[in-house]
């Protein structure tokens, strides 16, 4: 195995966003990034699939400030990242991402595995994955949640909802994985340290061959607002009512709102 390449994303921390409570608009003003939590059980994989194939492993990401990201991504085990940090990227899609990552991991070259994460937590398109997979025309494997290394072959079980899976696939291939998959540690401060010697290679878009024009949107956010809870805090036991004549005034007062 030569190289692996691990996919992750740069994005802001929805513990540090508020919401306005009279627009209900998200406030992200004192918002800080960090990396996508998922993603972090994908670098996690990557690190167990260098152990047992003695490979490169690439952290790949794009975006716009992403820079930042690298130190935080080569604490955990990566040799090395690759990023493309572009403006035209801040409102990127779905299609738009793929098809960077697909563009950067065609010239990093020689990439054996490809391993995202199942979702993003701000968005969970569930997507990316995927459509790296189909752009570089090899196979995928999604919601896997163990990884064994054969040979050329990965052995791989699929938590689905019904039962688990277990596939085969040969390399090179694409594979997304579930937070089941391993529990990524903490960086120790000798990795934290160590990451700022690694290298962190800035990608231009003309050096993959993509345009700004290329990275265009196709899906638009319009909006996005917290949503409204109300609640009628009604007793259905006041006075020490019994059990049972509180369990039927709730079955009238379900009935009564629609419920039932």
């Amino acid at each position: 195995m030569k190289k692996v390449v691990v996919c992750y994303k740069w994005l802001l921390d929805d513990a540090d966003i508020r919401v306005n409570e009279k627009s209900r608009q998200l406030d992200f003003e004192k918002a800080k990034f960090k990396l996508n939590e998922y993603d972090r059980n994908g670098i996690e994989a990557g690190v167990q699939v260098k152990a047992a194939g003695g490979s490169e492993l690439i952290g790949v990401t794009c975006g716009n400030g992403v820079e930042a990201s690298a130190k935080d991504a080569l604490s955990r085990g990566l040799d090395s990242v690759s990023y493309v940090n572009s403006a035209a990227l801040a409102d990127a899609d779905s299609r738009a991402t793929a098809r960077t990552l697909a563009a950067v991991i065609k010239n990093i070259g020689d990439v054996d595995v490809v391993i995202c994460s199942e979702a993003s937590s701000d968005e969970y398109a569930q997507q990316a994955g995927s459509r790296v997979a189909a752009i570089l025309g090899i196979p995928c494997v999604t919601y896997v949640n163990a990884i064994e290394v054969a040979g050329d072959t990965l052995k791989l079980s699929r938590k689905l909802d019904d039962g688990v899976e277990h596939v085969e696939v040969k390399m090179p291939a694409v594979i997304s994985v579930v937070p089941d998959v391993n529990d990524p540690p903490i960086p120790s401060v000798k990795q934290i340290l160590g990451a700022k010697k690694k290298p962190a290679n800035a990608v231009t878009l003309e050096a993959i061959g993509l345009t700004e024009a290329d990275l265009q949107p196709q899906l638009a956010t319009v909006s996005v607002l917290a949503p409204v809870v109300e609640r009628k805090n009604i007793r259905m036991n006041p006075d020490g009512t019994s059990l049972a004549d509180a369990a039927a005034n709730l079955v009238k007062q379900l009935a009564a709102d629609g419920v039932l």
